[in-house]
């Protein structure tokens, strides 16, 4: 769509270069598949079938041809459906294909959303669980949960009936679940991002300090996305306004959604460096003690593994062409994609050892009648100055 509104406009535009020639018996027009030029009255013009057709003809590329007469432009013969033939079936080994890839991912973002709901039930409810660092997981959950929802509501506004032309398919609907599922996987990326700088600001400072950064990491994972999405919306609005602008090859404006994408994952790489040399000399036992050292495994295992696991695949399929390698592309993004709200809840909630014990010590207090205890777990960090600051453990 983007290609035929660029020859659209080139067409356009030579017309009115011409304006000032001599007045043709049939001006130069567009027809919505290919330019054509002036004429004069009783010339007959033949062009080859539309390129961005080629890969979808049955047969080898046909010619139309259109009369110019006193009174304009004839209808194209023979008609493009005779001259130019398109595949409009799709093979039944692709149907399988297809079929098999939305199961799959149907499966895996339902998984994901019922974890999700889970591990944010488990975090909120038990109150000793309440901290910056868990508020940010719950963050990252929410975003997990809101972009499985988009793309379930996005396939079922674009994929309502089978017939459908896709090519001429356009209502407000289609758009805005387009735009929500853009704006949710760019503030998925964002959050994991904002996982791997507070885990950052918490080895180069103390815990202390992790309730200054907070709620900058909290604008900064959600005001970012907004900002880029509503410029990407008003850009496709006035001059890309094709479609349900759900086709991005060739648009430039596609990189105000999958730029700040890929800078964010070229970011947690970095992000990534740094920790390794953070927790290298944090966890030297001659300069931290077994309680903290293990604090500080536990804190970074799940976002040591994030880093490279989510988003690396992202970065190198966005500088190729938006149709290569398309088959390993689909079970990346959609197959695997699916079920990282999962892992992400196992990660960051059930194999997390502060939640297990939470969980038993009220499975604990209920079966035998005890008295719950709510009492701080207190352990001593130390700060860049050297100093031992004592902090509170959620």
């Amino acid at each position: 769509m983007t290609e035929l509104k660029k020859k659209e406009v080139e067409c356009l535009e030579d017309a009115e270069d011409r304006g000032n020639a001599t007045p043709a018996d049939c001006k130069r027009t567009w027809d919505k598949l290919l330019c054509w030029p002036e004429a004069d009255a009783g010339e007959t013009l033949a062009l080859p079938c539309p390129n961005i057709l080629f890969h979808f003809m049955k047969e080898p590329a046909g010619v139309v041809k259109r009369n110019c007469t006193k009174k304009g432009w004839s209808d194209p013969f023979p008609p493009y459906h005779i001259a130019c033939p398109v595949e409009d079936e799709i093979p039944l080994e692709e149907q399988s294909y297809f079929s098999t890839i939305k199961i799959i991912y149907t499966v895996g973002y339902s998984v994901s959303i019922t974890s999700l709901i889970i591990a944010v039930t488990v975090l909120i409810a038990f109150r000793r669980l309440h901290c910056p660092r868990n508020y940010i997981h719950v963050q990252l959950f929410f975003t997990f949960i809101l972009k499985a929802i988009a793309i379930f509501i996005k396939d079922a506004v674009l994929f309502q009936e089978e017939d459908i032309d896709h090519c001429s398919f356009s209502t407000t609907e289609c758009k805005i679940s387009v735009v929500f599922c853009h704006y949710f996987m760019m503030t998925n990326f964002m959050w994991l991002l904002v996982e791997a700088l507070y885990l950052n600001c918490l080895l180069l400072s103390s815990l202390s300090h992790g309730r200054r950064y907070f709620w900058w990491l909290v604008l900064f994972g959600w005001g970012f996305p907004t900002f880029f999405t509503l410029i990407w919306i008003l850009a496709k609005f006035y001059f890309e306004d094709t479609a349900c602008w759900d086709v991005n090859q060739g648009s430039p404006y596609w990189w105000l959604i999958k730029g700040p994408i890929i800078i964010s994952v070229g970011v947690n790489f970095v992000l990534f460096i740094n920790i390794i040399r953070i927790l290298l000399k944090k966890l030297d036992p001659r300069q931290i003690n077994f309680n903290n050292s293990s604090q500080y495994r536990r804190l970074s295992r799940s976002t040591l593994l994030l880093i490279p696991l989510f988003g690396t695949h992202y970065i190198v399929f966005n500088f190729l062409p938006e149709y290569t390698s398309l088959g390993v592309r689909l079970y990346l993004e959609l197959c695997f994609g699916s079920f990282q709200g999962f892992i992400v809840a196992v990660l960051y909630c059930f194999l997390n050892q502060e939640v297990q014990t939470e969980i038993g010590r009220r499975w604990h207090g209920k079966r035998y009648g005890l008295m719950r205890v709510w009492r701080r777990t207190r352990w001593t960090v130390p700060s860049s100055s050297g100093v031992k600051m004592t902090t509170s453990v959620c």
